[in-house]
């Protein structure tokens, strides 16, 4: 393996990016802003920022770095997302066309949700999470490498843990990004912490996931993986590519590819950490004696169907609203911070 250190001044400073651009996507109906951009359970990371209405968020793509701005421009019967594209230089109407694409590719503008909704419309729990969050869809702000790497550094780990580990590599390897008023961080490109020792990233404090992030980076950097084209390939095979990975298991897995490669059907596998969730959000058991995995997941397969992880998501992303509203008391021992 070439090694190689990336020196302390390598990455330091703040890039200003002063050239904007502005983009209107046209998600289909219905499609709820806030609840699509947003995700109360994920852990906050240095390279967004949200507020109702509005996310800013960094992005890398096709090597450029970029400050966007998403802002809520419809209404969710009528949806319209406004993005402002900020970069180094001016930005050619070709590249603004692919981000265009890429964008609703992440952010599953183009979820078509009529089945979902006329079947769940009156199901006790899942009609009135509906009523609430009628158009949200699971997303990705992230291109797959940024999504594992984040799945990494979430492993095993309370949130404090994950947040400090996470800011720690993004201080290293990103950029920081000034655009719009803001400074957020921007992602490496894999290229660039290809061959960085494991010990160096050891020395972050990121534990045994170092070897995973350095296993990783190698797989996109050197051509094993191509993101694009896994698009296009049968879940069976993109599951297949995600668990080859070094550090990769199930539970990552079946979040990459219900976010990032939209697939919303029959469930696979559950954590321990969402069986006890699931257990009393569910059926109303005790956390603490949940139902075993195996049965938990046919009973959710058999009640949702071909629908069953888009369900689980609206359920589940409904609960931690809620939750950080004060309004489910009984997640706050099963969440550790």
């Amino acid at each position: 393996m070439r090694v190689r250190a990336i020196s302390p001044t390598a990455m330091a400073g703040v890039l200003r990016l002063t050239s904007r651009r502005d983009l209107e996507l046209a998600p289909t109906s219905p499609f709820h802003f806030d609840a699509t951009m947003h995700k109360p359970d994920h852990f906050p990371s240095p390279d967004n920022a949200w507020a109702p209405g509005v996310r800013w968020q960094t992005m890398r793509w096709r090597g450029e770095p970029l400050g966007l701005r998403v802002a809520d421009g419809g209404t969710r019967a009528h949806p319209r997302v406004l993005v402002r594209v900020w970069s180094r230089g001016r930005l050619p109407g070709e590249f603004m066309e692919g981000l265009a694409g890429e964008l609703a590719w992440r952010w599953n503008l183009e979820l078509d949700l009529r089945g979902f909704n006329a079947r769940f419309a009156s199901d006790p729990q899942i009609g009135p999470v509906l009523r609430r969050w009628r158009g949200m869809r699971p997303a990705s702000w992230s291109s797959l490498y940024e999504y594992l790497v984040i799945a990494i550094v979430l492993q095993n780990a309370v949130v404090h843990r994950s947040i400090q580990m996470m800011r720690a590599l993004l201080e290293r390897y990103g950029t920081l990004l000034r655009y719009g008023g803001r400074e957020l961080y921007g992602f490496w490109d894999p290229a660039d912490l290809d061959g960085v020792a494991e010990e160096e990233l050891r020395a972050l404090k990121v534990g045994y996931r170092a070897r995973s992030i350095v296993r990783v980076t190698e797989a996109f950097a050197r051509g094993g993986l191509d993101e694009i084209a896994l698009r296009g390939r049968p879940e069976a095979e993109q599951r297949e590519a995600l668990l080859g990975l070094y550090g990769i298991g199930p539970a990552s897995a079946g979040y990459i590819l219900s976010d990032v490669f939209h697939r919303l059907g029959p469930l696979t596998h559950i954590p321990p950490w969402e069986q006890r969730i699931y257990s009393m959000l569910f059926l109303g058991r005790d956390p603490g004696r949940p139902v075993p995995a195996d049965r938990l997941l046919r009973i959710l397969n058999r009640r949702f169907g071909e629908h069953a992880t888009l369900a689980v998501h609206y359920a589940w992303e409904d609960l931690f609203w809620r939750w950080r509203r004060g309004k489910a008391a009984w997640l706050d021992p099963l969440i550790r911070r």
